[in-house]
Parts: structure tokens; sequence; C-alpha cells
């Protein structure tokens, strides 16, 4: 077994490990995907804790590019030379590598290593169309990806040793869910400070230097640009018009290849319209919302006048971490915040900060009245104070939804 040390503080993240542990002692490569620092590393951890406790004596290879030790190991020779070097012939081998992008042509060494049965192989990485689309390409549909995301508000309280209360559901707002969060004193300077250079990382090492960037300022602006309006429906090309009414001159189609740049690097999450009636994804308009709220907050600032804005993000992420697929709804003129699909079944939900006056009430519940179908539907709020539910629709407090 290869030097390394598990840490003393673990945090479970039973979600994850429950998902992943059907597919352990399998030759199906376990993928783990999602933005930088939301915690893919120490899963990896919590799955060698979970095969030490079965076997004490389990041959666990261990490879994390992010740490000097392993700087020697640049390609997929290096990386197959390696693990051969370190594994037994005579039992199973657990191979973990942590931040596999970084590795040229990883791919070819995983499918070599997967010729061979006494392989166990997890794998995590910060960029989708490497890990998800190329890799299960050449590997035939041998791999399995689980999209690993910010902590949830739950594992938000569980992790801050917080209760669930209206105070912490403001820090959640604030600062988001990096699980290092816990070795910092949950303050604007120091929060944000840690914040935005986690920002700069992912930035200028999984998308400027990836794809070789010379406009950086045009991207900061894009940037800026996305998080002050998430929750808007935007194409790239109005994107672009307004870009250039600010004295930013980018092409509509940089606009697009930007975007998906960020959305690869986990930063942003890019969320296409569905035809409620017609059963199609429109080519265009589409909402963008950050895989961390805290993030975002530091790039423009934390505004109480974005509460809307952000409850939306929040409520997004939250299906996400549900493992729904999501998507913007439309039927005819009128606008769904969401539908989320899982294992066949849907289900719609309208997002409002307050339901404060008729003409709200009227707009956020008759958008979902218009849908005949019947799924279950809901109308989320910051708002305690609404009745339980509005002609058969459901209203569901964030806390609630959150928690529940």
């Amino acid at each position: 077994m290869n030097t390394f040390s598990i840490p003393a503080y673990l945090i479970q993240r039973e979600s994850y490990i429950s998902r992943i542990e059907p597919f352990m002692k399998k030759p199906i490569v376990k993928v783990l995907t999602g933005q930088r620092r939301v915690g893919k590393s120490f899963l990896l951890f919590q799955l060698m804790q979970v095969i030490l406790t079965n076997d004490p004596k389990a041959n666990i290879i261990y490879i994390n590019k992010e740490d000097l030790f392993f700087k020697d190991i640049k390609t997929a020779t290096d990386l197959n030379s390696y693990i051969i070097d370190h594994s037994d012939v005579k039992k199973l081998n657990y191979i973990f590598i942590d931040e596999i992008q970084e590795i040229i042509d990883f791919e070819k060494a995983i499918r070599s290593l997967l010729l061979n049965e006494n392989n166990d192989i997890y794998i995590t990485g910060s960029n989708a169309k490497m890990l998800s689309g190329e890799l299960a390409s050449l590997l035939g549909g041998r791999t399995v990806e689980f999209k690993v995301y910010s902590l949830s508000y739950v594992e938000f309280l569980s992790f801050h040793k917080l209760t669930d209360s209206d105070q912490s559901l403001t820090k959640f707002f604030k600062y988001g869910g990096l699980p290092y969060l816990i070795n910092l004193k949950l303050t604007d300077d120091i929060v944000f400070e840690y914040l935005k250079n986690i920002y700069t990382t992912i930035v200028y090492r999984d998308v400027v230097a990836r794809y070789n960037i010379r406009s950086t300022n045009f991207l900061e602006r894009l940037i800026q640009f996305l998080a002050d309006n998430i929750g808007s429906i935007f194409s790239a090309k109005r994107i672009s018009d307004f870009l250039k009414s600010q004295q930013v001159n980018m092409a509509h189609n940089q606009v697009q290849t930007f975007t998906d740049y960020l959305t690869n690097a986990f930063l942003i999450h890019k969320v296409a319209r569905y035809d409620v009636i017609g059963k199609r994804i429109f080519e265009t308009g589409e909402k963008y919302y950050f895989e961390n709220i805290g993030i975002r907050n530091g790039i423009i600032g934390y505004r109480p006048d974005d509460q809307a804005k952000l409850l939306e993000n929040i409520v997004y992420n939250q299906l996400l971490y549900k493992d729904y697929q999501v998507k913007i709804g439309w039927l005819e003129t009128r606008e769904i915040d969401f539908i989320a699909t899982k294992s066949g079944e849907t289900m719609y939900v309208q997002v409002a900060l307050r339901l404060d006056s008729e003409k709200t009430i009227e707009r956020e519940f008759g958008n979902l009245l218009k849908i005949k179908d019947n799924y279950p539907k809901m109308v989320v709020t910051m708002d305690n104070q609404f009745k339980n539910s509005y002609r058969g629709i459901t209203h569901v407090p964030i806390r609630k939804f959150l928690t529940s």
C-alpha cells in the first residue's frame, strides 16, 4: 500500500456514500465530478474508510495530482506504470486518483487498467467534458458518474453544528456550502477572502489555462454579468448585446463558448427551457445558476435586494442535490421555474420571495394550475405565514423544502 493518511476528522456525507457503495468492488470506474473544493477528495477518504473497516490490509493505491509528491505522473504511461508497480497480483487493488484531468491522456491508462478485474477504480475531476462524455465514450459505458455538489442546507447545519433557524438560513444564503468553511470563522471578511481565492483558482486553472484564453477581462465581465442575473432567461446573443452596451465587445459565439467552459468547470449550471405542451427543448433562451452561492456573492457582493435571485438558485441547487434532472418550463407565455424529473416521475416547482399580494399569488399558483397533468406541484417561498395550499397547489416555506 502506498503512503497516505486518511484525515482524522471526517464528516460523513452519507447520501453520496450510499449511492456509490453498490458499485464498489465492481469492474466499473466510479467517477466523482464537481467543482473544486466541494469535497470530492474527502469522499474518496470516506470510501477508503469503508474499505479498511471491512479489510484493514486492503491494498489501496492513492494518487493526488494536487500533491507535489506525484508531480512525475504526467502521462497515461506514467500513471499506468505507477499503479502496476504498487499493485498486488494476489488481491483486489483499490485505485484512487484525485484530479485526474491533470494527467495527459489519462483515459488510455484507465482503459488498460480496467482489463484487470482485480482493479477497483475511483477517480475525481473538475472538468465535466473530460470526465463524463469523453471518458464514458472511450470506456464503452464501463463508468458510473456521481456528481458532487456543495453542501446542502442540512449538511451545512451538520458541518457547522447549527440548528435550523432563520439565522442559520441567512448564513447559508450568504456563505454557501463549501465544506472547508468549517475551519473558518463565519464572518464576511474571512469567508469572502477565502471564496474569492477559490473563484480565482477555478477561473484561471480550470478555464483560462485549460482553454488558453487570452481575453481574461471579457471572461471576468461575463462571469460578473451572470452573477448579477441568475435566474434570468438569456441567449448568447442577448448577453453579447448587453455586454456591448457596456463597452465590452464580445461576439455571441464567444459568449456561447465561454459559458460552455464555465459549465465544464462546474462554476455555473446552464439550464435549458422546455416546452410543456410541445414536449421539446428550446434551442435558445436558458437560465444560469451558480454551483456555489457563496462564490457568487464573493464575485459581486451579498445584497439583501438579491434575495429572490438567491432563493431561486438555492432551490435549483437543492433539486440537483436530490438527484433530479432540472429544466425550465415554458407553457405558452407562462414560465414554470423548474420541471424536475427523477425515476420517471415529475415535479413542478415555482419560486417566489413572498406571497404578499393577490397578483403574486395568482401568478405563481396560476402558472402551475395551467398544467393539466397530475404530477406534484408546489410553490416555494420565504413566506412562513401563507397557508399550506392554494386551490390544490402546495405551498412550501424554504426551510421546510430544504430539510424535508
